[in-house]
């Protein structure tokens, strides 16, 4: 139905790093292997390193910020703020995308499409400085020593690239969270229980309504929330497969990216800018385009042509509310403060 070939769980990923206890993929159904760059495997000890490193606040300007700040797991690893904020205080640009299954992304960020793997986005938010997002430019070189100096990061260092000369590098910080966040995949939801494993009673009524509205034509979300991951575009263990999707979705002049919507419901407030508090502000702006005089039409042929009744919009917003995986909160309910 989704069209994504099922990955047998547990499978080893394509290259471990050579004497690294290999990283096995434990994979819901219907997912593909993520793709993994040649010159950063996957194995155990880089992803426990990963892990540690992406909630430890030293890897900010201020020392009170982490990746996490922007990226809570409680929040399917988005924030809950309209745009987020940087460690100084600064409000970015962009609200921040959920990283749920971002190992199957061609391109990373909003609105930048050459963006192309987790390792380069990485270098955004650590080094960026208008606006500053963590700060760490010119620091890298303290930040090293300092973990280097840490009894606990020291050793996980060198389990984790044992090939290579032992050390802290800032190439090896990137390259474990990249690692880390490759493992960040959800797929154990209401709707992979109706789909994958036949339990009918998985989804209410309502939600299959939502369902049926959510591939008809008429309404076209699937046009743009594609495949397995509800979002514009996946990559697998073959490589990357066609082009990262943009659309225009009404609230920009310019294209912005279509998100997955696995556990959408977790991930107010929406849209690049998060104008929308809730996801039924966000299927009634949708049905407002199509009311428009061939309005959803002139931004985006993939739009709804036709306005959505209060029965249709509650219906589609129990399908949405279907795609909540709490498996996957539950996985990271140990995961340190932020």
């Amino acid at each position: 139905m989704l069209g994504a070939a099922a990955a047998a769980p547990g499978a080893a990923s394509p290259a471990n790093a050579p004497g690294a206890a290999p990283y096995l993929w434990q994979l819901p159904r219907g997912f593909p292997l993520p793709a993994v760059p040649a010159d950063n495997p996957m194995s155990d000890a880089k992803v426990n390193l990963g892990r540690r490193l992406f909630f430890d606040p030293r890897l900010s300007l201020t020392g009170a910020y982490s990746c996490a700040s922007c990226h809570d797991p409680r929040r399917s690893f988005s924030d809950g703020r309209q745009r987020a904020v940087g460690a100084t205080g600064a409000t970015l640009t962009h609200n921040a995308l959920a990283l749920v299954n971002v190992a199957y992304n061609l391109s990373f960020g909003w609105q930048k499409s050459g963006v192309r793997s987790l390792e380069a986005q990485m270098l955004e938010p650590l080094l960026n400085e208008h606006p500053i997002e963590l700060g760490l430019k010119g620091r890298e070189r303290a930040l090293c020593d300092a973990l280097a100096a840490d009894p606990v990061y020291a050793p996980a260092f060198d389990a984790a690239f044992p090939a290579d000369r032992p050390g802290v590098t800032f190439e090896r910080i990137v390259k474990a969270i990249a690692a880390f966040e490759r493992t960040l995949i959800s797929g154990d939801s209401p709707f992979d229980a109706y789909v994958f494993a036949g339990e009918h009673t998985a989804l209410s009524a309502q939600a299959k309504e939502g369902m049926a509205l959510f591939y008809s034509t008429r309404v076209g979300c699937a046009l743009c929330h594609s495949g397995f991951n509800f979002s514009g575009n996946w990559r697998d263990a073959r490589g990357a497969t066609g082009r990262a999707s943009f659309a225009r979705n009404g609230t920009t002049e310019e294209p912005v990216r279509v998100p997955t919507l696995r556990n959408v419901a977790l991930t107010a407030p929406y849209m690049h800018d998060g104008r929308f508090a809730t996801l039924d502000a966000v299927l009634e702006h949708y049905s407002g385009l199509a009311g428009r005089a061939g309005g959803a039409a002139r931004i985006d042929r993939r739009l709804p042509r036709a306005p959505l009744s209060a029965a249709e919009r509650a219906a589609l917003g129990a399908f949405l509310e279907s795609l909540t995986d709490r498996a996957f909160l539950a996985r990271f309910a140990d995961a340190p403060p932020h």
